[in-house]
């Protein structure tokens, strides 16, 4: 079923919804976990690559979160990520629409590259750091999964003050 085949009365059916938001989140760990072993593996010991204009391959670690705050806090941070995602996709599942999809894959997709980050590059339980990589040099450092939590913010936000926000119909109990 389709959006498109959804009558009035009814409500959308948001499992195969969440499914596109799952496999959406999955490309994104998966790209950018690729992206980051290529950087750890071909970056260290050299001095940035310059790519085009400002862009430069820079490999740097991070501990913390956004513009390296909150340094230390890994286990913190990497519970609220899973914490986000859970949400995130609870969201979507009950929203039930094409752009909530693409939107929770962005945004879990994002938060779990990080959180894999924290998990499999340390000595201890989400102590590891982030790899970043793609400098403009005018910007703090970031990689992948910092791209796709960006966008799908991005998204929610034109979406939360643009988009159509259809309530999804509530069944009538039955007048007996």
């Amino acid at each position: 079923m389709t959006e498109a085949d959804v009558s009035p009365g009814e409500s959308r059916t948001s499992p195969s919804f969440l499914r596109w938001a799952v496999a959406l989140a999955v490309v994104v760990v998966v790209v950018d976990q690729i992206t980051k072993h290529w950087a750890v593996s071909s970056l260290p010991g050299r001095p940035p690559v310059h790519v085009i204009w400002t862009l430069q391959w820079n490999l740097a670690f991070n501990r913390g979160m956004a513009f390296s705050n909150g340094q230390g806090l890994g286990p913190v941070i990497g519970v609220l990520a899973l914490v986000i995602t859970a949400v995130v996709l609870r969201l979507v599942s009950r929203h039930g629409s094409r752009l909530a999809a693409v939107v929770g894959g962005l945004i879990a997709g994002g938060a779990l590259g990080n959180v894999v980050d924290r998990l499999f590059r340390g000595d201890a339980w989400m102590r590891g750091a982030v790899v970043d990589f793609i400098d403009f040099q005018w910007f703090p450092i970031f990689n992948v999964a910092d791209m796709a939590v960006n966008i799908g913010g991005a998204l929610y936000v034109l979406w939360a003050l643009f988009g159509t926000h259809d309530e999804v119909p509530q069944q009538k109990p039955d007048a007996a």
